[in-house]
């Protein structure tokens, strides 16, 4: 590691980034976001609610309990109509606070399922906050040390759209890598790379126009070849939950969240969230190449309301009454297609020999 990164725990980001790019030359923009988002979630209470102090961002299983018992009661039904298989694990890959896994897991228990919980988190500090929430829980870095034996049941609630992104663009000289660099002012700025990029670009989109960006993300991509390889050789389901779209598009979706408002890309390296839009189709056609099932990708209104989110609420709201407007607030907002209904998408995937999952087309 370059003498440049030492000590980088202590140093502000953006002047790291600088020092850098003055000594090799512009930096690639997956670079950018893979180290702030890295620092990011070391370092930054990044959960809460609104006004929440250090969070800048809340997610769906925080919004409401709904969100985890569903999720728990879809793996207890897909787990028991493939046979109730032992050992079985479940295993959650960036977990948050533990929030989604402490619902589901209580969820699934009414079951009769109870699996080992394996949550996958990269952050010491994260790691003590799921611990305090789920103890019995075994950590693990990657997916490599979860048991080979026995079904997983995995779910992964926005955590492909914080891994990084490659951006191209088609220039006049062909198309090239989006690079990030440092003006006379100290500011960042995007330029293209040197580097011929048209071998990493889809052949029916290499004469595609000047000006185009196509956005990928390797990362993304090696998750998924990893997880569906897992469900086809061991069984299991697993769900990923995340905003993203279903058809192939040209243009940048990166953005940064920091105290639950959008800002610049480059304002603060470290300190906002990170996060571009997840591709569902690539991620489709990466699971079926390994030999897993897709189930299907539905929108997580839809999924949420056929697995019964308003039956639900409404069972809540009719035990504790006072709390029914707040209920009813949160399920809108998970569910509304003008919220997080439409924009957030559900891909559900199976190990060959399990059965459809309930909320998708065929489910």
């Amino acid at each position: 590691m370059s003498d440049l990164w030492q000590d980088d725990a202590k140093r502000d980001l953006g002047e790291t980034f600088r020092r850098l790019i003055a000594s090799t030359g512009p930096i690639s923009l997956m670079h950018f976001m893979g180290e702030s988002n890295t620092r990011y979630y070391n370092e930054k209470r990044a959960i809460g609610g609104a006004g929440a102090a250090g969070g800048d961002f809340i997610t769906a299983p925080e919004i409401s309990q709904m969100f985890g018992e569903l999720i728990g009661l879809w793996l207890a039904d897909i787990w028991i109509r493939s046979g109730r298989a032992q050992p079985v694990h479940y295993v959650e890959l960036g977990p948050g606070k533990g929030t989604l896994a402490r619902d589901a897991q209580r969820a699934m228990k009414k079951y009769g399922l109870t699996p080992r919980i394996h949550l996958v988190e990269t952050s010491a500090r994260m790691r003590d906050l799921q611990l305090s929430t789920m103890p019995d829980a075994i950590h693990h870095g990657d997916l490599s040390t979860v048991p080979m034996e026995g079904p997983i049941l995995l779910v992964a609630n926005e955590f492909l759209d914080a891994l990084p992104v490659r951006q191209l663009v088609k220039t006049v000289d062909g198309w090239r890598e989006i690079m990030v660099g440092v003006d006379g002012l100290d500011k960042f700025f995007e330029t293209p790379g040197r580097q011929p990029m048209d071998s990493a670009v889809p052949e029916a989109r290499r004469d595609d126009p000047p000006g185009t960006v196509i956005e990928t993300s390797p990362a993304s991509a090696t998750v998924m070849f990893e997880v569906a390889g897992r469900l086809a050789s061991q069984g299991g389901a697993a769900l990923f939950v995340d905003y993203g779209y279903t058809h192939g598009r040209s243009g940048s979706t990166l953005q940064a969240v920091k105290d639950h408002r959008k800002i610049g890309v480059f304002d603060a390296p470290g300190e906002s969230d990170l996060t571009a839009h997840v591709d569902f189709a690539q991620m489709e056609q990466i699971a079926l190449s390994r030999g897993a099932r897709v189930l299907g990708t539905a929108t997580q209104g839809d999924w949420l309301t056929a697995l019964g989110i308003t039956e639900r609420a409404e069972a809540l709201a009719r035990t504790a009454p006072q709390h029914r407007e707040a209920l009813m607030r949160a399920k809108d907002r998970l569910t509304a297609p003008d919220q997080m209904g439409n924009l957030f998408k559900v891909l559900g995937l199976a190990g060959p020999d399990f059965p459809d999952g309930a909320g998708f087309t065929g489910g």
